[in-house]
């Protein structure tokens, strides 16, 4: 048994459509000075032998870590365990799959029909069946309610007219625009003729969160909406609401009482569009509220069998454990659409979207980027059931409004591009066409070579083209999971294949002559789908940079995920990137990630006040205040001093009378909340918003007033001060010590198929990564490989081995890199 410290061992775990993968440290019983050990467990998804992955593979690594034999099935001790990261599909695949929890829409009386009209946007307008998908909630409650703002859009004198009130948020000054003595009051069924202030039977005016008069016309009645809930939760079987009421982003009171009477009534969950998303425009607001209360039930579902696995410890959140004062439980932390951490509490359905792949984002963007280069890198996740591409350019790319299964909602996610196109993506031949994708084999029963009578997929195409090894690809298949991959049921699916395109050729190409053209040599016809599902790949990438002004060739790849070694360098080749890094943890990369990922905190507030001179002092304060907030929940959490703890500022931004706003970034702050006067003079958000206006839509409105939406603050938890060099800053250092690596160190060799005109070399070197050192290179054909991992190297490609990643270079020498090759 090895001597490890309670409170040690640090696990992430990201739970794909096909692998789950499992990145653990710990500390080295060998060595001092806080020396770590790391460990890599990479499993299925899903298998019959287990019921849940993540569960399984810290299982695993507290086996592995402690020496103990912990049965399956058994409850896990987590006296070890000093935290847990998570990242997972659950709710990406419940809002895919539409099997998320039944709920229902309270929304202001007269609106009922508001989401099903949605924003009247037609994505597919020349399609003559358009199918439209149904909206997530079962039902709808009109709630008997309604409050409005006084005055209007845009008026051109909106500070003489509006209501003034005092700091206590009285009114010391009615509203004193035209139209305002017309029927004001007939929505609350009341003739009254003219709005003065403070008499009797009047509407009440009171001041919202955005500093907008509002004016409640009618409050909800408890005894009249109280019944209904207890007959949705009693009676018709709901257990999940959405609340959204018109105005609330502002005037949140009446969502919070119909939440205190939906607890009340007995609601397991609710999810109240003012809490969620206080922001303008109810149509995305609500949307995003519905699919919160959508998945968040099922989130919490999956998450609750998740802890049936360990001891109760583990729900603490690294609060103090009550058995033992002097020690905290172990913590657990998720990773969110936006790339930021949250807890158990604040984690939900609507901030997981796009919790997989966020976590690779962090990973390449934090082992890639270089500050002196500054060179844009692309990130490329092939994975088993898709491709994942994003974009950093020194900081996350991040959008605000996304459409996911046909349901637009509104919430911060990082900018990330989807395909279906991986490792499992099925192969098919149809019509005269070779297809890759968009179905997908999962992980069970998987590619035809995993054992288990699956569908032929890009991964039988790279077994049978030697891009895959099953002498050294894990031995996880099979009824048992002890058996590696199965070459001959590829080979065999694959001639099935060949004989229906022989078949197709007869019937429509026969010539009368007798002549039916040469048979295809195999190797082609595999090749011919690994080109398919290349393009397919290439897509995305396409989308993020060309169609949006950036030059493709000045950026370095970044490739990841369990399929990206095998197709890097020949996506980047029809692409014309000359540079690929591909990081020792690459095929687990979303798992590192977690690792290296930071605690986020978001802090938000609406806002309606044009920007000037005059009014930016009022937004400095009131993102101060925000700011202080931010701060001291990040000290509660143990991230304090500018080390540790960082701040970003925000202002929604548009332009007067449109309706697009910009979210604008001021300047970053350190954990002191203080800044210095190169901060003060960054942030400049108007000039800002200026330009990002520009690079987005390519003119800007001159003359009309810039409106703020909203503010908010983003406090980051560091969970690195620092982090390792970057590949480049790395290669600069070493490039003295470059040498060819010896050939004795070559492991074997392997007959690879290649483009042509290679095509297949039948002696290609196969190098074991743990042999190569750092300052080595090689050059291709070759393959490279290590326990999780195989990355194929086209023949003319070059490539360096650093301490922390492989640098590969398709065109230039290693020694000019960081020289006069900088993008």
């Amino acid at each position: 048994m090895h001597n490890i410290p309670d409170r040690s061992i640090r696990i992430c775990a990201d739970r794909g459509g096909t692998f789950c993968d499992v990145h653990a440290s710990y500390p080295d019983p060998n060595a001092g000075d806080g020396a770590r050990k790391e460990m890599v467990v990479k499993l299925l998804s899903k298998d019959p032998n287990y019921q849940d992955a993540p569960t399984e593979g810290i299982r695993r690594v507290l086996e592995a870590v402690t020496g103990e034999k912990i049965p399956r099935g058994q409850k896990l001790n987590t006296d070890k365990i000093d935290y847990v990261r998570l990242s997972t599909t659950v709710a990406t695949n419940a809002l895919l799959e539409r099997k998320g929890e039944k709920h229902a829409l309270l929304i202001t009386k007269g609106f009922k029909d508001l989401l099903l009209i949605g924003n009247q946007s037609r994505p597919k307008i020349f399609d003559l069946n358009i199918r439209r998908p149904s909206p997530l909630y079962s039902t709808v409650l009109e709630i008997d309610e309604r409050v409005t703002l006084v005055g209007y859009t845009s008026d051109p004198q909106a500070a003489d007219h509006a209501v003034e009130f005092d700091h206590d948020g009285k009114v010391t000054r009615e509203y004193r625009g035209p139209q305002w003595d017309v029927e004001v009051g007939s929505l609350a069924n009341n003739s009254v003729k003219k709005s003065r202030l403070g008499g009797e039977g009047e509407p009440e005016i009171v001041r919202g969160l955005s500093g907008e008069a509002v004016q409640i016309l009618k409050k909800p009645d408890p005894a009249t909406i109280l019944p209904l809930l207890k007959d949705l939760y009693d009676n018709q079987g709901y257990t999940s609401i959405a609340v959204v009421l018109a105005h609330s982003y502002t005037y949140p009171t009446h969502e919070l009482l119909l939440g205190k009477m939906a607890e009340k009534a007995g609601f397991k969950h609710i999810s109240l569009s003012s809490q969620l998303l206080p922001m303008i425009k109810m149509v995305p607001r609500g949307v995003s509220s519905t699919a919160d209360a959508y998945l968040t039930p099922v989130l919490k579902a999956y998450l609750d069998g998740f802890f049936q696995g360990f001891d109760d410890r583990l729900r603490g959140g690294g609060k103090t454990d009550e058995s033992n004062k002097a020690k905290h439980n172990p913590r657990v932390e998720f990773m969110t659409s936006d790339g930021g951490l949250l807890d158990l509490d604040h984690f939900s359905g609507l901030k997981s979207i796009l919790s997989g792949p966020a976590g690779g984002v962090v990973g390449y963007a934090l082992t890639t980027w270089d500050e002196e280069e500054r060179a844009p890198v692309i990130g490329l996740d092939i994975g088993g059931t898709s491709t994942d591409v994003s974009r950093y350019a020194g900081r996350y790319e991040t959008t605000y409004e996304t459409t996911t299964a046909g349901v637009t909602v509104q919430s911060v996610q990082l900018d990330i591009n989807t395909v279906a196109a991986g490792g499992g993506s099925c192969l098919a031949f149809q019509n005269g066409l070779c297809l890759a994708g968009p179905a997908s084999a999962g992980a069970d029963p998987g590619p035809a070579c995993y054992r288990k009578n699956g569908p032929l997929a890009v991964t039988d195409a790279n077994l049978l083209l030697g891009r895959l090894l099953p002498q050294t690809f894990p031995k996880i298949f099979g009824p048992n999971e002890d058996q590696g991959l199965d070459a001959e049921a590829s080979r065999k699916a694959f001639e099935n294949v060949k004989e229906e395109m022989q078949e197709y050729e007869r019937l429509h190409h026969d010539d009368g002559n007798g002549d039916e053209g040469k048979e295809q040599d195999l190797d082609d016809l595999v090749y011919g789908f690994i080109e398919v599902a290349n393009e397919t790949m290439c897509r995305p990438i396409r989308a993020l940079t060309e169609a949006r002004g950036f030059e493709l060739g000045k950026h370095i790849l970044a490739s990841f995920g369990g399929a990206g070694g095998q197709h890097a360098c020949e996506i980047a080749k029809i692409l014309g990137m000359k540079r690929i890094v591909v990081h020792r943890y690459s095929s687990i990369l979303s798992a590192y990630g977690l690792s290296l990922a930071d605690r986020a905190i978001e802090k938000q507030e609406p806002c309606s006040t044009n920007i000037s001179k005059d009014t930016l002092h009022h937004l400095l304060s009131r993102l101060d205040e925000l700011t202080s907030k931010v701060l001291k929940e990040l000290a509660g959490q143990g991230f304090e001093g500018s080390e540790r703890a960082k701040v970003e500022r925000y202002l929604n931004m548009r332009w007067e009378g449109t309706d697009t706003a910009l979210m604008i970034l001021g300047s970053e702050r350190s954990g002191s909340g203080e800044k210095s006067n190169a901060e003060e003079q960054k942030e400049d958000f108007e000039t800002e918003f200026k330009r990002a206006y520009k690079e987005e839509f390519g003119f800007l409105l001159e003359g009309k007033k810039i409106t703020v939406d909203d503010i908010k603050v983003r406090g980051i938890g560091k969970t690195y001060a620092t982090l390792p060099a970057s590949p480049f800053k790395a290669l600069r250092s070493i490039q003295s010590n470059l040498r060819p690596a010896p050939e004795k160190k070559i492991s074997f060799h392997t007959s690879v198929y290649f483009a042509p005109p290679s095509r297949r070399v039948e002696k290609t070197p196969v190098w074991s990564l743990a042999d190569l050192d750092v300052g080595e290179t090689l050059e291709g054909p070759a393959m490279i490989i290590d326990d999780t991992q195989t990355i194929v190297i086209v023949p003319g490609a070059k490539v360096v081995v650093m301490e922390e990643c492989l640098l590969v270079l398709l065109d230039g020498d290693v020694r000019t890199v960081g020289k006069d090759e900088k993008a």
